[in-house]
């Protein structure tokens, strides 16, 4: 596969704006900087962050075991996905491929960015229907969205699957492993240099508990990166979020009992919901939340904000239909959100 083949021709012509902290690569200990039109006077954010974000890719590189150019950081996995968009797809004559139920920033982008998005539903078993999806691409197919695992499903998408659309996929494979950290199953990061048209897309909102700061991750090719780096913002990622993100990722033990404390939790909120009269069906999860079928989603959502406890109603995705969405909380929160269940069960 030739990526340049995929990229747009305006974005090809482009050439990148150049930073004033881009520009100077030397250390910067010693220096006086007056090159950049900053307040001189140190407040600790007088001055522009790296816009390469170079200490914050340097732990992840340690964490992920992948070299840091292989690395992209974005505002959020939002901003990652959308320089993709607009890297890749040319308006209104490109199109991506998405397979619902799944996260809605996808189309809400390709409307952003006036692409069209071509829908291939999950299978009942939530698993991609790869001949589907295969016969639904064109020559203008740029990227194929698999959320793995799926948001809202929980469910990890099958390695025979995967392997055969990137493997027959003409464009980009973006597999989005926001959860990959509650897994069994391993990250496609193992085999990121296999595959040409694959790009990851992980997150630091949901595991490591940094949802606040706003710090997405790209990881890809060098080929793919320096399209992407080309068109990004030169500063996107600000000062207060990379050092708050290299503290906490500095925190492996932190995260790490986190993990597996939301894991034994995911188990017990399991097993206790199964004891409410109205679940009728609670589906697997690689996730940190639980996707589960009751009698009336919308009631029993309201029923739960009246008691102080907001869940996310899913009953208007695909195949998700009277679906409640639990995300697994401390012991202490998902005690409260059973006790009013089982109140509301007895009502």
């Amino acid at each position: 596969m030739n990526i340049q083949n995929l990229i747009r021709p305006t974005i090809k012509a482009l050439k990148p704006y150049s930073s004033a902290r881009d520009e100077f690569q030397g250390n910067s200990d010693a220096m006086v900087f007056l090159d950049a039109n900053e307040n001189p006077y140190n407040n600790g954010v007088n001055r522009y962050p790296d816009p390469q974000q170079k200490g914050v890719k340097a732990i992840l590189s340690e964490i992920k075991g992948v070299s840091a150019k292989h690395i992209l950081l974005g505002n959020g996995s939002d901003e990652v996905l959308d320089l993709i968009f607009r890297a890749f797809c040319e308006p209104h004559q490109d199109n991506v491929i998405s397979l619902p139920p799944t996260y809605g920033m996808y189309e809400v982008l390709a409307n952003l960015n006036a692409v069209e998005i071509r829908k291939v539903n999950l299978s009942e078993t939530f698993q991609p229907k790869v001949d589907a999806i295969l016969e639904a691409a064109d020559a203008h197919s740029k990227v194929l969205f698999l959320c793995s695992p799926n948001n809202p499903t929980g469910n990890s998408f099958s390695t025979e699957s995967v392997e055969k659309l990137l493997k027959t996929f003409k464009g980009l494979v973006v597999i989005d492993e926001a959860y990959i950290d509650f897994s069994t199953e391993k990250s496609w990061l193992t085999r990121l240099e296999e595959f040409p048209n694959l790009v990851i897309t992980q997150t630091l909102s949901k595991a490591y508990g940094m949802a606040g700061i706003r710090l997405g991750i790209c990881y890809a090719s060098e080929e793919i990166l320096k399209v992407l780096n080309t068109i990004k913002p030169p500063y996107n990622v600000n000062e207060l979020s990379q050092k708050k993100a290299i503290e906490l990722l500095n925190n492996k033990d932190l995260a790490k009992k986190q993990i597996q404390d939301i894991l034994e939790e995911r188990a017990v909120l399991i097993s206790d919901l199964a004891t409410i009269s109205f679940v009728s069906k609670i589906y697997p999860s690689d996730a940190n939340f639980i996707l589960a079928k009751v009698d009336d989603a919308t009631k029993r959502y309201n029923q739960l904000v009246e008691k102080g406890v907001v869940v996310r109603n899913r009953t208007t995705q695909f195949g998700c239909e009277n679906c409640l969405r639990f995300t697994v909380g401390t012991k202490e929160e998902n005690e409260e959100l059973i006790k009013n269940l089982l109140l509301i069960s007895k009502s």
